[in-house]
């Protein structure tokens, strides 16, 4: 009966540790969730940021498509779109809704390229680079783009990010404590056992290869729960707003898995090994303290 009890009691403390445990991992997977959400939204931001080319009238169309294609292979560019002079004027009637072009006579608008560069070359002294390169081309007018917006908007986006890793950090430590805490205490309530198999000649390494066995095991059966909650929350998240569904692909569901079942087999081994250390060390007279 003893020993049934003591069965009952071993399960039942395993079980509070592995539900513990998935919480906090839960808490850090959104998290990094987010994080990786983040990274992409702000990808998404820089790369919205355009320039445009503008070109000279006389511009031939076997000119304006040979521009076009060098700049599509250029390594700055992520896409680019031609704009005609007709649709230029198009999309400019349909913000004034009035006819300047019956006004005028005539068509003053020039043809440009729309050029969306890549993220890491979203930034002052890169596009300054760019505008020089642009302006070498003999059948470019003019370069534009809105300077103090991008430097504003990498401004904010660089204080989102600093607050979001620092908030990230402190996170990470108070899980760390958390799970730290909930294995010693499994480790607390053995450490009469661990005593007992020292007395009669047990290594540390034997009396600890149990443990260090049992908390890896812990930490990935937590990873697991940690992880259909996670996408549960997801799904339900993707269910009221469908504009999710893009932003969590394959390559996101794998990092996200990979994150969180490396962190709980890690953090729950990690601590495991220095619960082990600091109860094998303890002297027989301070078992009850």
């Amino acid at each position: 009966m003893a020993g049934k009890s003591f069965a009952n009691k071993f399960k039942s403390t395993s079980l509070i540790t592995v539900v513990s445990i998935s919480l906090v991992l839960f808490i850090l997977g959104l998290l990094a969730l987010i994080l990786i959400d983040a990274q992409k939204i702000t990808r998404d931001v820089k790369e919205n940021a355009d320039i445009e080319v503008f070109l000279y009238n006389n511009t031939k169309d076997a000119d304006v498509a040979k521009l076009q294609k060098m700049l599509d292979a250029s390594d700055y560019v992520k896409s680019t779109a031609f704009i005609s002079k007709d649709s230029a004027a198009k999309q400019l009637q349909s913000v004034d809704k009035e006819d300047f072009i019956g006004l005028l006579g005539y068509n003053p608008l020039p043809a440009s390229i729309n050029i969306h560069v890549k993220a890491e070359f979203a930034n002052s002294d890169s596009l300054v680079k760019i505008e020089k390169k642009l302006a070498h081309y003999p059948q470019v007018k003019e370069v534009v783009y809105q300077k103090s917006l991008i430097k504003m908007m990498n401004e904010n986006l660089k204080k989102i990010t600093f607050i979001m890793l620092g908030f990230s950090l402190l996170l990470l430590i108070v899980s760390l404590t958390l799970i730290n805490n909930t294995i010693r205490l499994t480790v607390y309530s053995k450490r009469f056992l661990i005593k007992t198999m020292q007395l009669v000649g047990a290594t540390q390494g034997f009396i600890r290869r149990p443990f260090m066995w049992k908390g890896v095991r812990n930490g990935f059966l937590a990873s697991i729960i940690a992880l259909l909650m996670i996408f549960g929350v997801i799904h339900m998240a993707q269910s009221q707003l469908p504009d999710l569904t893009e932003m969590n692909d394959v390559d996101t569901s794998f990092i996200l898995v990979g994150t969180v079942v490396g962190l709980g087999i890690i953090l729950s081994g990690l601590s495991t090994y220095f619960a082990m250390r600091r109860y094998l060390r303890l002297r027989s007279d301070d078992l009850h303290f």
